[in-house]
């Protein structure tokens, strides 16, 4: 993948105080369409964060008015109907919740695998296992909802997804600790089962109450469609969370990894990822143009999951400016200009 794009070595007497984010609405033009039901959702949804998640007040403002789960949900799965999209709305609020439990230090290798079991067991049974692990109670909550209408394809590829997702979380946590730099094809294998999308994927599914064959899941277009989407999430990512991740010390971005293992400057750096995403979005085509047909009924549903691949493109773009995740108060106003002025690192 990085070896179909070519970049210069450059260097500056001083350190940056800015950088320019890639044109990402002229670049990739695919609309961003809002689910009609976001408001009535939005409310439900934050009332669960408050309750369910037992999120002191604090916490559960953070999360409705400057995370906005509702909000992504409602721009990556626009078609879902209510009942669907307030099940994919605690799923995101809920991985915002795991998302800054990891980030915790005082969490080890061995507290995500106890965390991993619950969570799975949870999935696999989540009306009759019991425990008092509060993630894993979070996960009977969204997940008994999920499965009364989700099918078993559906279900299954969520629930392996998962476990992708968290032995890679184990592997980043352990990695962290050592104080070990990824080099840049070691972090984009890791990047692919961190960065989350895949469970959100098994998602698509479930908003638009489809569920696709095995052989259409495992072949190779369908594949490469997905890992076009997932780069091109990942990758325009760490370009939004840079300025939050370097003001944290943080080496777990792409950003970094490129000025540090090839010498690239920070809007060098920025400006490689950004030809990632076009990259991401020509091959997202290329696959698109090619699929194959599996009759007509299961075709109409490989659209309907395309079109959520491209709705995940369109609509993570959109809320991680309409959020205040990485850009504070000022995403409307980054979004126009597209400078990112870097925030002063944090004391260690």
């Amino acid at each position: 993948m990085t070896s179909t794009v070519t970049h210069t070595v450059t260097c500056s007497d001083s350190e940056p105080t800015e950088f320019i984010l890639p044109d990402f609405f002229s670049n990739c033009r695919y609309p961003m369409r809002l689910n009609p039901h976001h408001d009535q959702v939005s409310y439900a949804s934050d009332q669960w964060a408050r309750s369910e998640a037992n999120l002191p007040e604090s916490k559960a403002l953070k999360y409705s008015t400057l995370l906005r789960p509702a909000y992504f949900a409602s721009s990556c799965y626009p078609d879902a109907d209510a009942f669907h999209l307030r099940v994919c709305a605690d799923f995101l609020c809920w991985t915002f919740i795991i998302d800054d439990w990891l980030e915790l230090d005082k969490f080890e290798v061995n507290d995500v695998l106890e965390i991993r079991d619950c969570c799975i067991s949870a999935f696999r049974d989540p009306v009759n296992f019991q425990t008092e692990n509060h993630i894993a109670k979070l996960c009977k909550s969204f997940f008994s909802r999920f499965k009364e209408t989700a099918g078993p394809g559906c279900t299954e590829r969520f629930i392996q997804r998962m476990e992708l997702w968290y032995t890679s979380a184990a592997k980043e946590m352990d990695s962290r600790a050592k104080g070990y730099v990824y080099d840049v094809e070691s972090y984009i294998e890791l990047r692919r089962d961190l960065s989350g999308c895949k469970p959100c994927f098994a998602f698509i599914e479930f908003a638009c109450q489809i569920d696709l064959p095995d052989e259409v899941m495992s072949h190779p277009v369908i594949i490469a469609l997905e890992e076009a989407t997932n780069d091109f999430v990942a990758w325009s990512n760490d370009i939004f969370s840079y300025n939050m991740e370097q003001s944290n010390h943080s080496t777990r971005n792409l950003v970094y990894i490129l000025m540090a293992k090839q010498g690239l400057d920070l809007q060098g750096a920025v400006d490689y990822c950004g030809r990632l995403c076009n990259i991401c979005v020509q091959h997202f085509e290329e696959n698109r143009a090619i699929l194959p047909s599996w009759g007509e009924e299961v075709d109409k549903d490989v659209a309907i999951y395309v079109q959520g691949l491209q709705d995940w493109i369109a609509g993570s773009v959109q809320w991680s400016f309409e959020s205040a995740r990485y850009f504070g108060k000022d995403g409307h106003i980054v979004k126009r200009n597209r400078v990112v002025k870097l925030s002063p690192k944090r004391s260690l």
